[in-house]
């Protein structure tokens, strides 16, 4: 019987010395491996609600990673993938390890949210006419419903109402579709890669400026998320045109039920947050898209 072990010794031509789980996924497992030659990063997908609905996730994922790579971008380069898991026990991509550690508590904010900013701006610069994936929202305007758990439901109602009108016209660029704090990594006093590449697509770049947004409010303040896009702004220059209506979207989009601290946080030393605090940022940051 074929072993994950012997499946990344037969791609990689290396013998495997150790693996080790890596802190902070969510909804796949890595693993750090050791090899004779290199430290290489495995990534298993075990959620078979997403596989459902995504029967290419590891498809979309390789191809990402050879798209970022291709660019010149600061992301892991893909060694091999087992897209059914019919091999490697579980569908399963091996790519180079990007040196860095995720920083989420930063001593300079301004300085933090500009690596974000530029590091998101370089990604939005690559072209992707030639993209297979393609943008869709997480949350369809039809099923989206007004919370019940806010304290702002006049708010909320407004920026539903903006919801459902016309979507403002964009041109469509290669954009990582889960960019966030988490998946960015710092070495030294700077970005060294982006991580989590199975989401990405060609799409407008507005998307990933409110998904970020909407996580840097809930785990910092809208004070931040302002910073964010104020960096980004300057970054693209010209290119961007800021609409609050990708930071609706964005918002909805985590509406699953009322908002909650993200687990994974906490394996990069976030803690102290609690439910109802996401609840009053998430009302925050809304009221300021009004």
């Amino acid at each position: 019987m074929v072993t994950i072990k012997d499946w990344i010794e037969q791609e990689t031509g290396a013998a495997v010395q150790s693996m080790k789980r890596l802190p902070g996924s969510t909804s796949s497992v890595l693993y750090e491996v050791v090899t004779a030659t290199s430290t290489i990063v495995l990534r298993q997908f075990d959620n078979k609600e997403w596989l459902m609905e995504e029967p290419d996730l590891v498809r979309h994922e390789a191809a990402s990673l050879q798209k970022a790579s291709a660019s010149g971008l600061l992301a892991p380069s893909i060694i091999a993938f087992d897209e059914t898991g019919e091999t490697s026990g579980l569908p399963s991509i091996l790519m180079t390890k990007v040196e860095g550690r995720v920083e989420l508590l930063p001593r300079d904010f301004t300085k933090w949210t500009d690596g974000l900013a530029k590091i998101l701006a370089m990604i939005h610069r690559v072209e992707a006419d030639d993209f297979l994936w393609e943008y869709a929202s997480y949350t369809h305007p039809d099923v989206v419903q007004l919370p019940d758990w806010t304290k702002q439901p006049a708010v909320w109602q407004e920026v539903f109402e903006r919801l459902h009108g016309e979507a403002p016209a964009f041109c469509e660029t290669f954009i990582h579709r889960d960019f966030h704090p988490a998946n960015v990594l710092w070495l030294d006093d700077g970005v060294s890669g982006v991580v989590d590449w199975p989401n990405a697509c060609r799409g407008p770049v507005g998307i990933d400026v409110g998904h970020c947004r909407v996580n840097l409010a809930l785990l910092h303040g809208v004070e931040i998320a302002d910073l964010f896009l104020a960096a980004y702004e300057k970054h693209a220059g010209s290119s961007f045109t800021y609409d609050s209506y990708w930071d609706i979207v964005s918002a909805f989009d985590f509406l699953d039920g009322p908002p909650t601290v993200y687990s994974g946080w906490a394996a990069f030393g976030v803690t102290g947050l609690t439910d109802a605090m996401m609840e009053e940022r998430m009302d925050a940051f809304v009221e300021s898209l009004v």
